[in-house]
């Protein structure tokens, strides 16, 4: 089982520019040497292929063709299935320690344009305003129409310090945006923590890399000191989490819940993509060494502490694993907006030339048996940000996503219905823009500021609970 949780990741959402999301690697799954070949689509592809090499306008080359051929296959499967060429491949082995070149935007594609899922937090893209839901249509005088999603991606990745200007189009705007972005060393500081009141901690994942765990348990024995041994509640902020490593988000339920209790399992075909994953040491430490384990000498105190998890439309994949099995253990309020909803798990299959496939091979699901696939998590109490209550049209989910897997389970109407809902205050109202204006830098989303409104509701919840708790 340990090998297993070395070598398989989650990943995230779409692509980050600069690199792909991060996962771990897989032995090739065994092969069934009884399933016979297709003859006729084999006859139809070698007759395409003929034709191509000989009748195309200009040459072309036996092993663009057979990669171009791949890339189709995979990517016509999931939203989340890719050919990765060398460059990619190495990229995706840097990306999990947290820093690669780019942008800082993680993409899909969508009717043949590249749609930005969600800028990730402090890069350039954020910086920029770059939003969700917004729609690439060129990059610099490049038109994306036509383009595959890994060419706009590589066009998008460069030297740190050069400029790349992004033409979009975003919904509600009159008129095209332009944003000239300077591409950068992309260094994702995994996790943030801070005291909101005495007594009160709040820490912020903002992706899980290889060493969020270590880093969580660093800042949850910080934010103890600081609060001088009194913890009265935490809120632990997944918004806009695109996710990561599997086994980062097994060490960060397990931070919270008891001892070897299940956090999630996965669903496949093949016997490696079977898994139950507890809170045990041998499913999210990275050497076998029992000192290893960073949740040794972790204060009970975090097992037992009234906790608020927050997330949103951005919150995927590792994100929704953690927010799910605190749900099903019933350790925390979930409070926010219905999660992306990415479900799956993908394999990276590393073939020869250093050239690997990345392939979809379960679905994993939460301690109670829901599947969160193009569902996403269902949160106990929902609270809508007053910021961007106004674009519910634009939020981009799993089930927007072509060739999407589907949920295997009933739906879950009545989780649905249960959910209470914290209506959302009104925006504060903005001052009338000059029509040059129009295109300027929107204001950006800063979670855990003292205007955070989730994040206060969160904070009034936990007092709730301490007063209930009291009595």
């Amino acid at each position: 089982m340990r090998s297993r949780i070395e070598k398989i990741g989650l990943v995230g959402l779409g692509i980050i520019t600069g690199v792909l999301v991060s996962v771990h690697f897989s032995a090739v799954a065994d092969k069934d040497s009884e399933v016979s070949l297709p003859v006729e689509e084999l006859r139809a592809f070698s007759e395409v292929f003929g034709r191509v090499k000989s009748d195309y306008v200009e040459p072309v080359s036996d092993k663009k063709l057979i990669t171009e051929a791949i890339k189709g296959m995979l990517s016509g499967l999931d939203p989340h299935s890719a050919y990765l060429d060398a460059e990619g491949y190495k990229e995706l082995q840097v990306g999990t320690q947290g820093e690669f070149g780019g942008l800082g935007i993680e993409v899909g594609m969508e009717d043949g344009l590249v749609k930005v899922v969600s800028p990730i937090e402090d890069t350039p893209a954020y910086q920029a305003g770059i939003k969700s839901g917004d729609l690439i249509i060129k990059l610099d005088e490049m038109l994306v129409k036509g383009m595959s999603l890994n060419d706009a991606v590589k066009h998008m990745r460069g030297k740190p310090g050069t400029k790349i200007t992004l033409t979009v189009t975003r919904k509600g705007e009159p008129r095209l945006l332009t944003f000239t972005l300077t591409r950068a060393v992309i260094k994702v500081q995994s996790v943030k923590s801070r005291l909101i009141e005495p007594g009160y901690a709040f820490v912020r994942i903002t992706q899980f890399q290889e060493r969020t765990g270590e880093n969580l348990a660093s800042a949850l024995d910080s934010l103890l000191k600081q609060s001088q041994g009194e913890m009265k509640g935490l809120v632990l902020d997944l918004r806009n989490d695109p996710g990561g490593l599997l086994n980062s988000a097994v060490g960060v339920s397990a931070a919270f819940l008891p001892k070897d209790v299940l956090v999630v399992y996965t669903e496949g075909r093949t016997a490696d993509a079977k898994m139950r994953l507890t809170a045990s040491p041998e499913n999210y430490v990275r050497s076998h060494n029992e000192k290893a384990d960073y949740l040794k000498d972790l204060p009970p105190v975090f097992k037992q502490v009234p906790m608020i998890v927050l997330v949103n439309g951005g919150s995927a994949s590792a994100s929704e694993i953690v927010a799910g099995a605190l749900q099903d253990h019933k350790r925390a309020v979930v409070m926010g907006t219905q999660t992306f909803g990415k479900g799956s798990v993908q394999t990276v299959l590393p073939l020869g030339n250093n050239t690997a496939i990345k392939l979809t091979t379960a679905r994993y699901y939460t301690p109670g048996g829901r599947s969160i696939q193009a569902k996403g998590i269902v949160p106990d109490i929902t609270v809508e940000d007053p910021t961007s209550a106004q674009d519910k049209s634009l939020r981009l989910r799993e089930a927007d996503l072509e060739h999407h897997l589907t949920n295997d389970l009933p739906p879950e109407d009545k989780k649905v219905d249960s959910a209470k809902t914290a209506a959302p205050a009104k925006a504060p109202a903005s001052k009338p823009k000059d029509k040059e204006d129009e295109t300027s830098k929107p204001e950006l989303a800063e979670f855990g500021a003292k205007d955070d409104y989730q994040l206060n509701q969160a904070l009034n919840v936990l007092k709730g609970m301490n007063i209930l708790h009291g009595k």
